[in-house]
């Protein structure tokens, strides 16, 4: 069973199923009553599945051992705590790699964008860039980066956290900054696409590349915020790009994140800078509603911490014609 149809079963379902996925994250947290239990996350190309583990389950001891990119067959029961699938797992085995191997392309979620039009896209908007200096700057950054960039998540939960995640925001937020430059015309265009395109590029280092993806110690150390900075100022110096735009390039980089507190190195202090990060907020945001309106045939979304709330599911009914507006 895929975790999609896993999360269709509805209250009254009584078969049991099972399902594969990749254990994303296992953590252990307290009970009210001073116990322990386990919280995990399951995913495959379908979606994630959370799923609650007490100590007495049969399967505690299985996940207490566990780490984050273990792939496993999850036997579990329909079970719902108010009113929400919460699966109760009655077995587990941990698949070897030789298991793994012929099951990969069902395990990873992807951009439910094509990749290989997305990745023309990207260099189609680079080459739009008119001064030779920038847009080498760009594409020797790429470069360096390579595939990663390419197949990157580029988050772990927040938005889209999936494989090709990176290419897809990269270029919705260079989408973005494309035709909010139409409306600013002192916005330098040069500038901003190349800091839209590249400003998270940082986040190949930030994430290993796996099946699990999780910040990496140079990703816990520095973050991609200082890592896309190094990027960028590897790939200014090695094309000859003039210090005053390489500096500005760097800037939007250093502060695409909006707050200090979210994790910039600056506030945005350039129009170009203010410009990127707003489209940088505005994609992460509408990736984290595409993401639950995929995920739910409820009413309403589980709650998305990037909002703050839950997102209204249905779509309103089409005023019919002649009808009074009241």
């Amino acid at each position: 069973m895929k975790i999609d149809q896993v999360k269709n079963i509805r209250q009254g379902d009584r078969a049991s199923f099972s399902f594969v996925g990749v254990l994303r994250n296992v953590q252990v947290r307290p009970t009210k009553t001073g116990g322990e239990f386990l919280a995990l996350d399951f995913s495959d190309n379908t979606g994630t599945l959370s799923m609650t583990v007490f100590s007495d389950s049969p399967v505690y001891d299985v996940f207490l051992e566990a780490s984050a990119g273990d792939v496993y067959r999850v036997y579990a029961m329909p079970n719902f705590y108010q009113g929400k699938l919460s699966p109760r797992a009655d077995a587990a085995v941990k698949l070897t790699e030789d298991e793994i191997k012929p099951l990969l392309c069902d395990l990873a979620e992807v951009s439910p964008c094509d990749a290989e039009s997305l990745k023309k896209e990207l260099f189609d908007i680079v080459g739009t860039i008119s001064e030779e200096a920038l847009r080498n700057t760009v594409l020797s950054a790429l470069s360096e980066a390579g595939d990663d960039f390419f197949t990157s998540t580029a988050a772990v939960k927040m938005h889209h956290a999936y494989v090709h995640g990176l290419l897809e925001h990269s270029v919705k937020v260079a989408r973005l900054t494309d035709n909010l430059c139409r409306l600013y015309p002192f916005i330098d265009r040069n500038l901003a696409i190349a800091g839209a395109v590249l400003h998270d590029i940082g986040k190949v280092l930030e994430y290993s590349q796996t099946l699990a993806p999780d910040r990496t110690r140079i990703g816990i150390l520095q973050g991609h915020v200082v890592l896309g900075y190094r990027f960028i100022h590897r790939a200014a110096i090695k094309n000859s790009l003039d210090s005053q735009t390489a500096e500005r390039l760097e800037h939007i980089i250093l502060s695409h994140q909006g707050e200090l507190e979210w994790g910039a190195a600056a506030l945005a202090a350039t129009p170009e800078a203010v410009l990127v990060s707003l489209a940088d907020n505005l994609d992460a945001k509408m990736g984290a509603v595409e993401k639950a309106l995929r995920g739910t045939t409820s009413e309403f979304t589980d709650f998305i911490p990037a909002l703050k709330t839950k997102i209204l599911t249905t779509k309103r009914d089409a005023p019919s014609e002649g009808e009074d507006v009241k």
